[in-house]
Parts: structure tokens; sequence; C-alpha cells
């Protein structure tokens, strides 16, 4: 698995074409078991909890934006070990926060640090951070 350094590297992936999908946890080799846990409930899920990097149809700005937002989302999920990693592989359903699991996985690439530090950044600097939606 190669590391990707940049932000538009990872974009530039994403624009590839294939659904990818990035997931913080220990790695590969941690989450072979391909599911994941629904803490509330204590269910077991029938895939890895995921976020997507595919821009939706709608979304009418950079990749690199949609890209930072989606690995912004969970970074708090990146400590006690566990890092970006991105990975592709059969959608199985949906977790309890509408998140597509994914079995069949193939890991892609791990993310560098500096992927996660530049993905804040923009998130920080092209978004209403903190906007209730109101």
């Amino acid at each position: 698995m190669f590391s990707v350094q940049t932000l538009a590297e990872l974009a530039e992936l994403v624009e590839l074409g294939e659904p990818l999908y990035v997931r913080y946890s220990e790695g590969p080799e941690a989450d072979t078991a391909e599911t994941s846990i629904d803490y509330e409930s204590g269910c077991a899920l029938p895939g890895l909890s995921v976020n997507p990097l595919a821009p939706e149809p709608w979304w009418d700005r950079p990749v690199e934006h949609w890209v930072a937002r989606q690995l912004h989302q969970y970074v708090h999920l990146a400590a006690g070990g566990r890092y970006a990693w991105v990975l592709t592989g059969v959608v199985v359903g949906r977790g309890p926060d509408c998140e597509p699991l994914i079995a069949r996985v193939q890991p892609v690439a791990r993310l560098a640090d500096p992927v996660i530090d530049e993905a804040a950044r923009l998130y920080q600097e092209a978004f209403d951070v903190g906007s209730d939606g109101a």
C-alpha cells in the first residue's frame, strides 16, 4: 500500500472514477474481518464503516474541498494507533449514521499525516465552520 502525501494527489485518485472511501482504523491488517460494530447497540455490521471520497453529482466546488471535508468529518478517530487509509470494495449496506458499509475490501493507500493537516486547513478556510444551517 503506497502513501498519499498531498490532498491534490488524493483528489487525483478520486477523479480516476473508482469508488474510493476513507477509513480511520489501525489499518487493513487489523480490519481483516471486514466488519464494524455499532458501539451504541453492539450490533455487528455487515462491512467496514467508511466515508465516501467521491463528490456527489450536485457538488459544484473543487474535488479537494469535498475530500477535505470528508477527511475532516472523522479525524477525531485518528488516535491510539488509528490512521486514515483509502480503500475500495462493495457497498453491502448503510451504518447507523447512513455511512456506507464496505465488504471485499481492497486497500489502496495510506494517508500521510500532512494530508490530514492540509485537509484541516482547507476545511477551515473553505467552509462556514460552525454554521448551524439555519
